[in-house]
C-alpha cells in the first residue's frame, strides 16, 4: 500500500535536485513544480551554457538554481544546509558508459564518492531524520547478467568503470539506511530516453541521424553492437516513479523498467521507418549493414570504434515490485511511441537548422550583391 508522506511544512515541500540540467532532472523539476514543490537544483560553473533543458523554468517563483559540484564536499554541504530540503534527488553523474573507460577516476569520484558526499552532508546538517534521499542507480549494475529479466534480487556483476562506481553508490545508500536509519533509497533505472536525451547516447544518435539522412544533411550512421538488447522506457514517465519511491511508507530499492526488451537494430529500424525510410539488414557482426530498400544506399554501418572493452548485451528489467507497491504504470508510453516522439522532435530540430542555414546563405548572397547594406 502506498502512503504519501508529509513533512512538518504541509504548505509546500522543498526538493533539491542534483543534475537538474540533465534529461531526468529537467523532467523531474517540471513534475515536482506541478506537484506544488519548491524546487532547487544544482548546476556546475561552466563557460558553456548547458541549461537549455531548463530555460523555460528559470524565473519561475518555485524554481531556484545553486552552484555545486559532487566532486566538492564543501559546495555540497553548503547547498544542503542552505536549502534544508525535505527530499533530495541525486541525479548528477558521469553517466556515459563508454566515457567511463576513458575517464575512470573522474567517474569514480562523481558517481561513487559523490553519493557519499550527499549522504554525509544530510547527516552532518542534522537532516538525517527529516530528509528523504533518492539515488539514481542503474541497470548497468547487472552487467554480465546472471538471469533475465533482472529484478531487485538479481545478483550484480558490473561490467564497466561506470557500473562499478554506481555499485558503490548503491551500497553506500543501503549502508546509511541501515546504519543511521535514514530514508534513502535507490531506483535501479533501466535505459530511459526522450527527445531531451544527450546526442552522444545511442538512441538519440540514431533518431538524429535518421532525421538528418531523411532531410539530406547526413549520409550514413555508424553504430556498435546492433544486437545489444535493452529495456527502453520514456524518461518523462520514469521521473514519476522516482517521486513515488520517496512517497513510499518505508525506504526500499526499486527496479524502474518497462519489462520489454528490444535490440539496437530494432530501434534503428523503427526510427528510420518513422522518417519514411525502410531499412533492410544484410550481413552479420562487424559486417552488418542497414540498406535503404528504395535506393539500395548503405545508410547504417557497424564501426569497431563503438565497441566497448567489456560490453553489456542483455538488459531486461522486471518492474513487478514498482507496479504492485507504488502503483506505477511502467508502460504508459510504449516503445513505438517513444521512438516516434524522439524522431518527430529530431525531424523538427533538423528542419529548423536547415531553415537557419538557408537564411544565412541568402543573406550572404544579398550582401555579396550589394542588395543589403
Amino acid at each position: 500500500m502506498l502512503l504519501l508522506w508529509h513533512s512538518a511544512n504541509e504548505e509546500m515541500k522543498t526538493a533539491l535536485i542534483t543534475g537538474v540540467t540533465g534529461q531526468d532532472g529537467s523532467y523531474l523539476a517540471e513534475f515536482l513544480i506541478d506537484k506544488g514543490y519548491d524546487v532547487h537544483g544544482t548546476i556546475r560553473r561552466s563557460s558553456v551554457d548547458f541549461r537549455e533543458r531548463i530555460t523555460h523554468l528559470e524565473g519561475h517563483r518555485n524554481f531556484h538554481l545553486h552552484y555545486a559540484d559532487l566532486g566538492d564536499s564543501m559546495s555540497v554541504m553548503q547547498v544542503v544546509n542552505k536549502v534544508r530540503p525535505d527530499e533530495i534527488y541525486n541525479l548528477a553523474a558521469q553517466s556515459h558508459v563508454q566515457v567511463s573507460f576513458d575517464s575512470p577516476e573522474f567517474t569514480a569520484d562523481v558517481d561513487a564518492i559523490g553519493v557519499l558526499r550527499i549522504l554525509e552532508a544530510v547527516r552532518l546538517c542534522g537532516l538525517g531524520e527529516t530528509c528523504r534521499i533518492y539515488q539514481a542507480s542503474t541497470s548497468e549494475l547487472y552487467g554480465k547478467v546472471e538471469e533475465v529479466p533482472q529484478n531487485e534480487n538479481t545478483p550484480f556483476h558490473p561490467y564497466s568503470p561506470y557500473a562499478v562506481a554506481k555499485l558503490y553508490g548503491f551500497w553506500i545508500v543501503k549502508e546509511y539506511r541501515e546504519a543511521y536509519g535514514m530514508f534513502c533509497c535507490s531506483g535501479i533505472l533501466f535505459n530511459h530516453e526522450s527527445e531531451r536525451r544527450g546526442e552522444t547516447f545511442v538512441t538519440r544518435k540514431i533518431t538524429l541521424a535518421a532525421a538528418r539522412i531523411a532531410q539530406g544533411k547526413q549520409d550514413k550512421l555508424y553504430l556498435g553492437n546492433l544486437s545489444s538488447m535493452r529495456d527502453w522506457g520514456y524518461a518523462k514517465d520514469y521521473v514519476e516513479c522516482m517521486w513515488l519511491i520517496l512517497q513510499h511508507e518505508r525506504p526500499e530499492d526499486f527496479v524502474i523498467a518497462t519489462g520489454e526488451q528490444h535490440s539496437v537494430r530494432e530501434f534503428a529500424t523503427l526510427a528510420f521507418r518513422n522518417v519514411g525510410i525502410d531499412i533492410e539488414w544484410q550481413g552479420s557482426g562487424a559486417d552488418e549493414k542497414g540498406i535503404d530498400k528504395a535506393t539500395g544506399s548503405v545508410l547504417v554501418e557497424v564501426s569497431p570504434d563503438f565497441y566497448r572493452p567489456t560490453d553489456v548485451v542483455n538488459l531486461w528489467g522486471d518492474p513487478t515490485k514498482a507496479r504492485a507497491e507504488l502503483h506505477w504504470n511502467p508502460q504508459k508510453t510504449t516503445f513505438e511511441q517513444l521512438v516516434k516522439i524522439m524522431t518527430d522532435a529530431d525531424m523538427a530540430k533538423v528542419a529548423v537548422e536547415r531553415a537557419g542555414e538557408s537564411v544565412r546563405t541568402n543573406l550572404a548572397e544579398y550582401l555579396e550583391k550589394g542588395i543589403v547594406k
